[in-house]
């Protein structure tokens, strides 16, 4: 067994670095772009007079970042060949992720709003596989070109993580000779959508509340008559752009529809996988950086004449930090690594519960060492001129998005005592 990463991605990892010092950090200081980063990050990123959403600065400093990093060949790493990617695997998006996040916060990677020069395409590849040819040009190619951007409308407010029980409905309606679909329904938390030329819609088509089947995606145009955003729901990390919205007596054409009729929940589940264990790896390099922070600072403080790393009440938390940092890194990457060697397909029932073990354990440790670094930094740490503040504002998220932790802990648990996975039936 070798656990040594391949040298390539060694050597890439230091391209990347050279690139982020001469082309990212030099546009972060530009201009008082800093401002997006040190203590008045919030205030600078909020335009709090406007529904709590994103600073029109803020979002184009963001698209600046990435075509410097797309003009590189950087931002389509993970994206298929045909595309213009590099058919990233999932191990080297999960070492990349954990290295950038141990940088701390800066505009090589901010994921606030899933911010990175090196880009993570959940709909670039659930367009590959479940588009049809006209949609993948509109929607990949129209991606990149920035001309096309899709929300994720899934979530009910009503319902939060159980979706067979969605409230949205579409009924077939054929106006003017073309056959299409009525929808009608609200939607919650669909992010990205003051920005979004698409919200891909899940609803209902047939089947009883409950059934897994029976629910459709339908690329919804936005803005569309019918469609209003009710409100921008604001959150414990600000910027907002997750509003809830209603959807009135929309009516779509038969090509909108994403995917097979009633499959729409295999079509959402499909990739869920890539973005987890991805995120996993973000929340494991933070978890990190705090870390090494209060590792530093502990050696240089010197209350009492002595440094404050003497005392154990500092030292015994901060052990166990490290350890369940490495004991997980090693774990993120074995499972990264395991999925890019079997079928995309199978890693449902192969090793979803290895991926969600990654992630919601990653979620629970960022948010411990944020916690700590605050209380190692004393009054600092507690201010804003320290990142820990918001680390643990964005990616305390992370325990209720991409899956609960109680949703990621079950699926462990159906794994674990064989009512899915290898174990089924083991039990009789």
């Amino acid at each position: 067994m070798d656990f040594s990463l391949p040298q390539d991605l060694v050597e890439y990892l230091s391209v990347l670095d050279t690139f982020i010092e001469t082309e990212i950090k030099p546009l972060e200081q530009q201009d008082d772009n800093i401002r997006f980063f040190d203590h008045r990050r919030e205030y600078a990123r909020t335009d709090f007079e406007a529904g709590g959403l994103p600073r029109k600065e803020w979002e184009d400093l963001l698209v600046e970042a990435t075509r410097r990093a797309d003009a590189a060949g950087h931002w389509r790493f993970s994206a298929p060949a045909e595309y213009g990617g590099k058919d990233g695997s999932n191990l080297w998006m999960a070492v990349i992720r954990d290295h950038f996040t141990q940088m701390g916060l800066g505009l090589h990677n901010d994921l606030q709003n899933e911010h990175s020069i090196v880009g993570n395409f959940p709909f670039v590849a659930m367009f590959d596989t479940f588009g049809t040819e006209a949609q993948k040009r509109e929607f990949i190619r129209g991606g990149f070109a920035r001309e096309k951007r899709v929300a994720f409308g899934l979530t009910e407010a009503e319902h939060g993580s159980d979706a067979t029980h969605m409230e949205t409905t579409a009924v077939r309606e054929t106006r003017d000779g073309v056959d299409g679909w009525l929808i009608n329904g609200e939607k919650m938390w669909i992010t990205g959508m003051h920005v979004a030329t698409h919200c891909a819609t899940f609803a209902r088509t047939s089947g009883d509340a409950g059934d897994a089947r029976g629910i459709t995606c339908f690329l919804v145009p936005n803005p569309t008559e019918g469609l209003k955003i009710e409100e921008w729901m604001w959150t414990f990390n600000m910027p907002t752009d997750h509003p809830r919205l209603s959807l009135t007596d929309i009516w779509v054409p038969d090509d909108a529809m994403l995917g097979e009729e009633g499959r729409g929940l295999a079509l959402a589940q499909s990739f869920v996988h890539q973005n987890r264990i991805r995120q996993a790896a973000s929340s494991l390099g933070a978890a990190t950086y705090c870390l090494e922070e209060s590792v530093k600072y502990a050696r240089q403080r010197k209350p009492f004449g002595q440094e404050l790393a003497r005392n154990q009440a500092i030292q015994f938390p901060l052990v166990e930090l490290a350890t369940q940092c490495e004991m997980l890194r090693m774990l993120i990457y074995k499972t990264a690594w395991e999925m890019d060697r079997m079928p995309h397909k199978d890693i449902e029932s192969q090793l979803s519960d290895k991926v969600s073990m990654c992630n919601y354990w990653a979620n629970r440790l960022v948010c411990d060492a944020a916690d700590r670094a605050m209380q190692v930094h004393g009054g600092i740490g507690y201010s804003r001129h320290k990142p820990f503040e918001h680390i643990y504002r964005h990616h305390r998220r992370y325990r209720i998005t991409e899956g609960a932790e109680e949703i990621q802990m079950r699926k462990v648990g159906a794994y674990l005592f064989g009512y899915l996975g290898p174990r089924k039936g083991q039990y009789g």
